[in-house]
């Protein structure tokens, strides 16, 4: 299965990573390469990053997210993050990651706050 895997619902493409662990420098070159690839599949300018199954990131790969929050910004894409584990955004908090980025508990959430910005119709 490839590090990210992506769908589409209501007009929203949504990205899941389906790795774990996120250390290796290999591993996180490949989900951030399959990230940027959501991205140039969000058409309707909606990209939803699902972290459901990642229980560890490295410093590396939350740089890979700054990137891809950066490029989305860049490309007028509303960004937003979902199932972040509770150890991981207490790392995004130290580094003031939550006041830059839309982040919500699980994706239904994160499907109703592109609903109530008005993207979705």
């Amino acid at each position: 299965m490839p590090p990210v895997v992506t769908q589409k619902n209501r007009g929203v493409i949504v990205a899941y990573v389906n790795e774990g662990k996120l250390l290796d420098e290999r591993m996180i070159g490949e989900v951030g390469t399959g990230l940027l690839a959501a991205m140039d599949k969000a058409e309707n300018g909606m990209l939803l990053v699902n972290f459901q199954g990642v229980r560890f990131m490295s410093s590396s790969m939350i740089g890979k997210i700054v990137t891809l929050y950066k490029k989305c910004k860049a490309t007028k894409i509303n960004l937003k993050l979902s199932n972040i584990s509770s150890d991981i955004m207490e790392v995004f908090q130290l580094m003031n990651l939550h006041k830059l980025m839309k982040i919500y508990a699980d994706e239904a959430g994160a499907m109703s706050a592109f609903e109530k910005d008005g993207w979705l119709k």
